[in-house]
């Protein structure tokens, strides 16, 4: 071959390579066994949510395959956790899509970076609704997951949407709890009150300025004076490892008077009336896992399990494809969607 030809062919393949490492937008490694498309769809409030949608590669045309709803953790975006755990229930033949909740991510909705214990519930029934209407999907055989933050929204539109068959809650906070009450429940009565003084003062402030002001996120820079689980947060989304510049735990903060609706309307008041199946995923060393014991002390029936992975923290969960227990959650999904 013509040394000039080959040399041509050497610098276009390797554009080429260059090119499509740059498409891949995620923070894990592609898996050549799905294949993925950009979607999008509207909840019930009108607001436009940015999903990516994982199939098996090879899927037949007339297929009719359980599908997963996932979501998470509490500031994430698709491209992270979500987004692993959708590529690996499509390896094993599912229908998966991670969506970004509202106002955030690629999602739309204005203000930017605002939590809702409402609006992030509909995100997940917005997905099943989205999922009912694909042409190789099984209606009657939906799930959901919610990662961190997440897990407890999953399990609060558990109890209400009964078209989620299956439901997973993986290293799950129950956000709404922690908001009003602190860590372990150490803010009583008295000081929610000087919370909500605090952030009603910002609210007038915000109205004053006309835009809405930024809560504390992860630190730039570690002191190494930290608790453990902050460090194991900024490892995961401020190092290579995790970060994405449209994950607002990477690189941004919530708005401070999201705050506010997490503390006045908890989630989970009706979990001890979900009749579908349950898994609860947590490590046994996370510091978030009396969100998903309590949690699971709640529901009722013989479809329910807490599953306490030996070792593990809270965000070896996000990424740890050897720790999170994908055969487990597969085979909950698959005994569960029939």
């Amino acid at each position: 071959m013509n040394k000039k030809l080959l040399l041509l062919g050497i610098i276009l393949l390797g554009g080429f390579s260059m090119a499509t490492a740059k498409s891949w937008d995620k923070v894990f490694a592609k898996s050549d066994k799905v294949s993925v498309k950009k979607v999008h769809f509207k909840n019930r409030y009108g607001i436009k949510l940015a999903a990516d949608l994982y199939t098996p590669r090879g899927m037949a045309k007339d297929a009719n395959l359980p599908a997963i709803a996932v979501s998470g953790p509490f500031g994430a975006v698709k491209e992270q956790s979500s987004g692993l755990y959708a590529q690996t229930l499509a390896e094993r033949g599912f229908i998966a899509i991670a969506f970004d909740p509202s106002y955030t991510g690629e999602s739309s909705g204005t203000p930017r970076d605002v939590a809702s214990p409402d609006i992030n519930t509909e995100d997940f029934s917005a997905a099943v609704d989205y999922l009912t209407t694909l042409p190789n999907v099984d209606e009657n055989k939906i799930g959901v997951i919610g990662i961190c933050g997440f897990g407890g929204f999953a399990l609060n539109v558990a109890a209400m949407d009964t078209r989620i068959k299956a439901t997973v809650a993986s290293t799950m906070y129950d956000i709404t709890r922690v908001s009003a009450n602190g860590y372990n429940d150490a803010v009583d009565e008295k000081g929610r009150y000087e919370m909500l003084k605090q952030l009603n003062t910002q609210r007038t402030q915000d109205a004053k300025n006309g835009s809405y002001a930024r809560a504390q996120g992860l630190p730039e820079k570690l002191t190494g004076q930290e608790p453990q689980f902050v460090r194991d947060y900024w490892n995961y989304y401020k190092t290579p490892l995790g970060f994405h510049k449209r994950s607002i735990n990477s690189n941004g903060q919530w708005t401070t008077t999201s705050s506010l609706s997490l503390i006045n309307m908890p989630i989970l008041a009706r979990s001890s009336e979900i009749q579908s199946a349950v898994l609860i995923v947590h490590g046994e060393k996370a510091h978030s896992r009396y969100f998903g014991e309590d949690a699971f002390k709640k529901l009722k029936g013989n479809n329910k399990e807490l599953y306490i992975i030996p070792g593990a923290n809270h965000t070896d969960l996000y990424y740890k494809a050897d720790v999170i227990p994908f055969d487990k959650i597969e085979n909950f999904f698959k005994t569960n969607l029939k």
